[in-house]
């Protein structure tokens, strides 16, 4: 992932700053406890495609 587009995506939804997990290939989103994926190196911003977290994986 870019380091220049990891610094200007936000949470399409609450605007936070994003957290990058190279492992799961995507990008976290503390306050919504939201995980976007990312697809052959295209982020995913959608609220339907992101997977809820629970308290334990943030």
């Amino acid at each position: 992932m870019d380091a220049r587009l990891l610094d200007i995506l936000v949470c399409p939804i609450c605007k936070a700053n994003l957290e990058y997990r190279k492992a799961e290939s995507e990008l976290i989103c503390k306050p919504c406890r939201l995980a976007f994926p990312i697809r052959d190196g295209i982020p995913i911003m959608l609220q339907d495609e992101a997977r809820q977290l629970t308290a334990d994986l943030l």
